[in-house]
């Protein structure tokens, strides 16, 4: 019988496999409304191409042991930047300068600014 996992859940299994190895700035960025693919994107970066692999993994193997199969690992070659795609949640784990140039963050915080001032009819 397989458990129903919810997305907090998830969460909480991706921050502790991050934390364990030590990940840098880790940002959760609660996208549901601006985007129909997953609920949370889980932002962290990692000192070297091996720490950013090592950060990865460790993600997959936790979530695996709780019976949760990511849909995708992509950048694992390049190491510069690794999405692991769990559903709910995707990750991106990166080198701080990649981090900085694509700066995810201010893209998907401006989205949400942007909604709620609509959502106040304060909208450009």
């Amino acid at each position: 019988m397989t458990e129903t996992v919810t997305t907090e859940q998830l969460k909480q299994w991706v921050i502790t496999a991050l934390e364990d190895l030590k990940a840098q700035d880790i940002q959760i960025l609660d996208v549901r409304g601006m985007t129909s693919i997953t609920d949370l994107m889980i932002v962290a970066s990692g000192t070297s191409d091996r720490h950013i692999k090592a950060l990865a993994d460790n993600v997959v193997e936790a979530v695996k042991k709780h019976g949760v199969q990511p849909i995708g690992v992509e950048g694992e070659s390049s190491r510069e930047w690794v999405l692991v795609d769990l559903g709910d949640i995707i990750l991106h784990v990166m080198h701080p300068q990649t981090r900085a140039f694509y700066n995810l963050e201010k893209l998907w915080t401006v989205g949400e600014e942007r909604a709620m001032a609509e959502r106040n009819g304060k909208a450009p």
